[in-house]
């Protein structure tokens, strides 16, 4: 099965960096049509996200948690359309050290695709910075596309 991965700030959402209040969110436009694109098709949409925030102490978990599902409900209430599944990455090399979660690396996307079934080469990754573009192209993503705010 495919899947149709998404990175979040910057390219579901406005970035203002570290993005996790609620208010500050904001859809990049043509964004929550595309996802409902891909929910009308059954094709699940996942998030991969790097979070550094959460290591730097900026924010926690729970306020992270309480954006993803803010941002769902927005979602389902203005476009008809719903993320599937968040992976994130809590670290930062400078705070916690190297890891294999954090795009550029792999990691999120192969722990997606053990526990969705996921055909990673049948799948699309939507970035907007090279490092997401690196890590689909680690992962075997098959097709990478990049959003321009």
């Amino acid at each position: 099965m495919m899947a149709a991965f998404f990175d979040r700030d910057g390219t579901i959402n406005v970035n203002y960096g570290h993005v996790y209040r609620i208010e500050d969110l904001k859809f990049i436009k043509g964004v929550p049509e595309i996802i409902k694109t891909y929910n009308d098709a059954n094709i699940p949409v996942i998030v991969i996200t790097n979070q550094a925030g959460i290591a730097k102490g900026i924010y926690t978990v729970a306020e992270m948690h309480r954006f993803n599902h803010y941002m769902n409900e927005q979602l389902q209430d203005r476009y008809g359309a719903h993320i599937d599944a968040f992976y994130f990455c809590p670290h930062h090399p400078d705070y916690t050290g190297p890891c294999s979660c954090r795009k550029p690396e792999p990691g999120l996307f192969f722990q997606a695709a053990q526990e969705w079934n996921i055909d990673l080469s049948e799948s699309i990754m939507y970035g907007d910075k090279e490092s997401d573009e690196k890590a689909a192209r680690l992962a075997g993503i098959g097709q990478y596309k990049m959003i321009n705010a």
